[in-house]
């Protein structure tokens, strides 16, 4: 299996079960309003620690794979998003879809290819600290 299918897969799934869950909290909770802060360090976190890894077992064309993954995970974790809230949440219809899959897919793009870019430039100066010190 292709490692940016493997991204794109697990991240699109982990930004729609959060956006689901976000918005269940909303309306099930409205005045809890650090869970949305909280849902995107998660998924900072969780892009950055596998960036890192990456880099660590040095993936081979790693950039690019994050590239084609988070191409990919934005607009699945939209409708996944959308579907969720749907089935889970409130009676969100498909008017919703067309934003999810194109302005909410960009951001998801973007919340996916900065963490995991940065992830990979501290994986790069811990593998240069490890082979410094041998």
């Amino acid at each position: 299996m292709r490692p940016w299918f493997v991204r794109a897969l697990w991240m699109g799934l982990l930004h729609g079960a959060v956006q689901t869950g976000v918005s269940a909290v909303a309306v099930r909770s409205p005045e809890a309003g650090s869970v949305r802060p909280i849902a995107i360090a998660l998924l900072v976190a969780a892009a950055v620690i596998w960036g890192a890894v990456d880099t660590l077992r040095d993936l081979e064309g790693r950039g690019m794979q994050w590239f084609i993954a988070a191409l990919i995970a934005g607009p699945f974790a939209g409708a996944l998003g959308v579907i969720g809230s749907s089935l889970l949440v409130d009676q969100t219809g498909q008017e919703a879809l067309w934003v999810a899959l194109t302005g909410g897919a960009a951001f998801t793009a973007l919340l996916v290819l900065a963490p995991a870019g940065l992830g990979m430039l501290l994986g790069g100066f811990l593998v240069q600290k490890d082979s410094a010190r041998e």
